[in-house]
């Protein structure tokens, strides 16, 4: 399974890259914190399945990267090729790029 680190997926933001970022957390999750990825948690990934890009990159997150690796399993296991999980989840994102994250 191929990763992306939060370091790499801020300098693909800041490089204005084409690529697509999936959460898999759930809904409350996702209120209360994000980093601006669609939505589709874990439970409806497969059922959504068609919303996720097999053209471009695709990095899938969640709080720590449990799910999200649960998820990018599933999915290649359709044939998608295209998939990152985020090393560390949002967890990462918030010790290594943004303090003021309230993730619990």
């Amino acid at each position: 399974m191929k990763e992306k680190t939060v370091q790499e997926l801020q300098q693909m933001r800041n490089d204005g890259s084409d690529f697509q970022l999936i959460d898999v957390r759930e809904e409350w999750e996702f209120e209360t914190a994000n980093i601006n990825g669609e939505l589709i948690p874990l439970g409806h990934i497969m059922d959504e399945q068609d919303k996720i890009s097999k053209s471009k990159p695709v990095i899938i997150h969640c709080r720590s990267g449990s799910r999200s690796t649960t998820a990018v399993k599933a999915l290649e296991q359709l044939g998608y090729t295209n998939l990152y999980n985020l090393k560390g989840g949002i967890m990462a994102w918030k010790n290594e790029i943004d303090p003021t994250l309230d993730v619990s």
